[in-house]
């Protein structure tokens, strides 16, 4: 089997393919489509199988099975992520915790993903956003920083619970391993009807995320936002502590358009789960920690129309309040992201 680096691997890409919106590699289609929108973190952090990058250790294997990723990160311990499009799924590395369902609202929240469950601590009263206020709070990734595949690659890949075994075998994950269950998960979270009020879409990758934002938005004048730390290692998150709020900033409250939400799943490659909402706020919340001193730029979604939601969605049980009585707002962890129009 070959070895390629990411400057070979795009040029073999261009020259195989036609340069066109169909074609082009993820980054470069979202700097085509979104010439105005940064590209936000959550998404960048996935984007290295793209975009040349020695400091990453970033490698490419071309062979007669297909396309394997394999990302690192520099020297040392050997962390990050492995891949295999046809040829092989070496597993996930890092540190990440997904419960299935934490934001998606049919589902009613188990015993043990309230006791357990990080993303608890995300929920809170929309009265709390004023500054001074302490939470504590645990900010996390939910998925464990698969790369993006090209949309090429994902539209000849089944993606369905019914191909599971299939796709378990292609990527070569243990079908009694954690990770085929989080995988099934995924499947079946984009598999069921969506509540009332929102569209949905599962994103297989970036060019087909974008798309379906534009179309949700009617325009590409968009932004895209992401929870951040700022003056923190790039891949230590921080630790549970408490919170207290410097500063908020509301970024557009929606009457009429809609917001798109982007949730990392977990998976052998990025996958997103997105629904568009018309009756949601998103605001940018600046937090220092008291422990560590760490400065986020938190980003918050509070949901003004919860009556569809399950009356036993892990929301609900940790605030202690009914559906459709009082807004629901939440932290995005650090690997999701919300899309709204630019003003």
């Amino acid at each position: 089997m070959g070895r390629f680096t990411i400057p070979s691997l795009l040029l073999l890409v261009l020259a195989l393919v036609s340069v066109n919106h169909a074609t082009l590699p993820s980054h470069m289609y979202w700097n085509t489509v979104l010439p105005n929108t940064p590209i936000p973190k959550a998404i960048s952090d996935l984007l290295r199988v793209d975009v040349a990058d020695q400091k990453t250790s970033t490698s490419v294997n071309v062979g007669h099975g297909g396309v394997g990723v394999y990302v690192g990160h520099g020297h040392g311990k050997r962390s990050g992520v492995s891949v295999g499009v046809g040829g092989g799924y070496g597993g996930y590395y890092g540190h990440y915790h997904h419960y299935g369902g934490s934001f998606i609202y049919r589902y009613a929240a188990s015993d043990d993903q309230l006791r357990d469950d990080p993303n608890v601590a995300l929920f809170f009263r929309e009265e709390s956003l004023r500054s001074g206020t302490k939470m504590n709070l645990h900010f996390t990734k939910t998925a464990p920083g698969a790369p993006f595949i090209p949309r090429s690659a994902a539209e000849t890949l089944p993606f369905s619970s019914a191909k599971l075994p299939e796709i378990l075998t292609r990527f070569s994950v243990d079908p009694k391993s954690e990770q085929a269950a989080e995988m099934k998960t995924t499947l079946r979270e984009c598999e069921e009807p969506t509540v009332r009020g929102e569209d949905k879409f599962c994103a297989t990758s970036l060019e087909s995320m974008v798309d379906f934002t534009t179309s949700e938005l009617g325009t590409n004048r968009v932004i895209a936002m992401s929870t951040t730390t700022v003056d923190a290692a790039e891949e230590e998150e921080s630790p549970m502590q408490a919170y207290t709020k410097t500063s908020t900033v509301q970024v557009l409250e929606l009457v009429g358009p809609k917001m798109v939400v982007c949730h990392a799943q977990p998976y052998a490659y990025a996958v997103f789960y997105c629904h568009a909402t018309e009756t949601s706020k998103a605001y940018v919340v600046q937090m220092k920690g008291d422990e560590d001193k760490t400065v986020v730029k938190a980003v918050a979604i509070c949901h003004t129309d919860t009556s569809s939601w399950n009356p036993k969605h892990l929301a609900f049980r940790v605030l202690n309040i009914k559906p459709g009585t009082a807004p629901v707002c939440h932290f995005l962890p650090q690997d999701h992201v919300v899309w709204t129009k630019t003003n």
